[in-house]
């Protein structure tokens, strides 16, 4: 199921979440730019490497919070 945004959706910039229970940990950033299916990228900075790349936020939502 696919989840259309309206509006922009709050972003908790600072947090540390992780690909997974057992994935790399990254920085949550600031929200780029909305998609043509409604989604939005933000922008993520790895915590070990410090390379940052975008992120979708759907999938943010899915990612536990980094421990």
């Amino acid at each position: 199921m696919q989840t259309i945004l309206n509006s922009p959706p709050t972003v908790a910039v600072g947090k540390i979440k992780s690909f997974g229970a057992f994935g790399p940990k990254y920085e949550v950033g600031q929200l780029l730019r909305q998609l043509d299916d409604g989604d939005w990228m933000v922008c993520i900075k790895m915590v070990e490497t410090g390379e940052e790349t975008e992120y979708r936020y759907t999938h943010l939502l899915d990612d536990p919070e980094g421990r």
